[in-house]
């Protein structure tokens, strides 16, 4: 069976602690975190499917660890802010890392949830980034649209994480699987902290396979599905963002789900 080995390692590279299991590994680590530290996961064969928690304050996710693992940088000042004041905070921390049932992996789910995605390379899939984020804030980047986090009458801080395009026509977000999936919906959670925000009256999702769907929005907080023929991808591209006629210039995303499955080819190399 796959070995998991969990790590705390710091600035230097050096590894704080440290704890391994056949399938599943937790850790508890005592001492403050420090600026510079990291949590990382490898795994002893590499594309897995984990059950990752870094922290008892934000839920567990079903992630794609590709290649020999993953890290995920522990958040200090600006990127504190996109998580609860208790993540990272003080002293025992707990994590837990194992591979996921089968059944976890086979059945239908958002395929775009994680949590535990993190702004630049070396973290678990999915993996979302941006041509433009506002000002460079945390608080409005990419990977905000894919943390869970669906609480959008507000702004600027945890839990209304979104991702913002400082006012840019041609923003474009992009979301990378790490492997081909099949997809068939998606729902979109526009920021409707009104009347500081405005919204986008359309935007267009554009899929891998070079297929593209239109979507019309509406001014609402509610998440608003869009099904579709089911196709595969790697990655996906939502741009085109029309915005609606609106004395803001403040539209913004807060979280978009992509539902599918894996491919068979995924399944098979699973059993």
């Amino acid at each position: 069976m796959t070995e998991l080995t969990l790590s705390v390692v710091n600035a230097r590279g050096a590894v704080l602690a440290s704890a391994a299991g056949p399938g599943e590994a937790w850790l508890a680590y005592e001492p403050e975190y420090a600026p510079g530290d990291q949590l990382t996961l490898a795994c002893s064969a590499p594309d897995q499917f984990v059950a990752l928690a870094l922290d008892d304050a934000v839920p567990p996710a079903l992630v794609y660890c590709k290649g020999a693992g993953c890290a995920c940088p522990v958040p200090f000042g600006e990127a504190r802010k996109v998580f609860s004041s208790r993540a990272f905070a003080g002293t025992r921390h707990y994590l837990h890392a194992r591979l996921a049932r089968p059944g976890e992996v086979s059945g239908r789910r958002n395929l775009a949830l994680n949590p535990w995605a993190v702004h630049g390379p070396g973290g678990p899939f999915p993996f979302a980034s941006a041509n433009v984020e506002t000002r460079g804030e945390m608080v409005f980047a990419a990977k905000n649209a894919i943390d869970g986090l669906v609480a959008n009458s507000g702004h600027g801080e945890w839990p209304y994480t979104s991702w913002g395009i400082n006012r840019d026509p041609n923003a474009a977000w992009r979301l990378d699987f790490g492997r081909p999936v099949v997809l068939d919906e998606a729902v979109v959670y526009l920021r409707a902290d009104f009347p500081h925000d405005a919204w986008w009256r359309e935007a267009t999702l554009r899929f891998s396979d070079g297929s593209r769907l239109t979507l019309s929005l509406e001014k609402t907080g509610a998440g608003q599905p869009f099904p579709f023929a089911p196709r595969q991808a790697e990655w996906v591209v939502l741009d085109t963002l029309i915005k609606a006629d609106d004395p803001s210039p403040f539209p913004a995303l807060t979280q978009l789900e992509l539902w599918g499955r894996e491919t068979e080819d995924t399944l098979a190399r699973l059993k």
